[in-house]
């Protein structure tokens, strides 16, 4: 089920994207990276990027939270 904050695989592969990071956020880590990149990973650049980022990571950890509690609640009765 692909979002508009999932990238295509191509652009995973181009961006070199290591497997485990591809994931919901993947569109949002590439711009990431590539500031880092750019910027030799001073911790006071790309804070707009990284902010969006971790965000996105939140926020997909609290979806599937609450998709698993919903599981236990359906398995409990």
């Amino acid at each position: 089920m692909p979002s508009s904050l999932t990238a295509s695989q191509e652009e995973l592969k181009v961006a070199k994207v290591p497997l485990a990071w591809r994931d919901q956020c993947s569109a949002l880590l590439i711009p990431l990276n590539t500031c880092r990149r750019e910027n030799y990973y001073l911790p006071w650049t790309c804070e707009n990027e990284r902010h969006g980022y971790e965000k996105c990571q939140y926020d997909d950890m609290m979806r599937r939270m609450k998709k698993m509690s919903k599981l236990e609640l359906q398995q409990a009765e």
